[in-house]
């Protein structure tokens, strides 16, 4: 029998593991007693990661084809998972079209298309050979309505949702459950402050006066709820945003 059909307990690859959401995702399924391999560019952050939850580290980026195929090895060498949980991403900048720099939407794509494109492809084999195969990918409300500034982060994660929306209907004969998280505004230790090119003023705008955004560990709850369901129950497109961001265009605000 070939390692991808060992899988004996649940066991996920999360992907984007070194902070935010990617990084509570792995503790919420650890603690839940998945067996889960944290993926992401920052060894050090991982290797931390893994000594307090037991995850199993690989250092990698989603979007270089030599390192993903270095992932899929280790994980076959490490017994296989049923789970593929894609949360690596990112925003950078937020410049108008008129003003888009060509570096900001490469990483954009890159990052958030491409690299859930890559990882994908590279373990549909082994999730459809185990039977009760998933994916989740994290996306967003911003790939649902566009705003002002967001141009390149909408274009981007739209073409996530598409490519996520169009793996439902091609794996439901293999029986591969595809999932869709899409959080509104969530504050992350690193996310505004990367799009802001490290300016920590203009990172906690988004934030200023909203005494309750959503948090890291919310959207991993829901993400571990989600793959936790028996695999017959398929929640395919998970809207959350806290309860103060009534839709993209109507956020309340308190006293900055």
């Amino acid at each position: 029998m070939s390692s991808q059909n060992q899988v004996t307990q649940h066991a996920a690859v999360v992907t984007g593991a070194s902070s935010g959401i990617g990084e509570a995702t792995v503790r919420a399924l650890a603690a839940a007693g998945w067996k889960v391999f944290a993926v992401a560019r920052r060894a050090e952050r991982l290797a931390a990661l893994a000594e307090e939850t037991g995850a199993v580290p690989v250092p990698a980026d989603v979007t270089n084809d030599a390192q993903v195929a270095g992932l899929l090895a280790a994980v076959e060498a490490g017994g296989g998972i049923d789970t593929l949980i894609n949360i690596a991403g990112g925003a950078r900048g937020a410049d108008y079209l008129a003003e888009a720099k060509n570096e900001d939407w490469d990483f954009m794509l890159q990052a958030n298309v491409m690299g859930t494109m890559k990882v994908t492809r590279a373990f549909l084999p082994m999730l459809r050979a185990h039977g009760e195969g998933t994916v989740l990918n994290l996306t967003s409300t911003a790939g649902m309505v566009s705003y002002e500034g967001g141009s390149g982060y909408n274009a981007a994660k739209a073409a996530q949702r598409a490519l996520t929306q169009a793996l439902r209907l091609e794996e439901v004969e293999h029986n591969v459950r595809v999932i869709e998280v899409l959080p509104g505004l969530v504050h992350t230790e690193e996310f505004a402050l990367r799009r802001m090119g490290g300016d920590r003023e203009l990172a906690q705008k988004p934030y200023a006066g909203v005494a309750k955004p959503l948090l890291a560990e919310d959207i991993a709850d829901i993400v571990a709820y989600a793959v936790n369901a028996p695999h017959h129950v398929n929640l395919d497109e998970i809207v959350v945003r806290p309860v103060a961001q009534a839709a993209a265009h109507k956020l309340i605000r308190g006293q900055a």
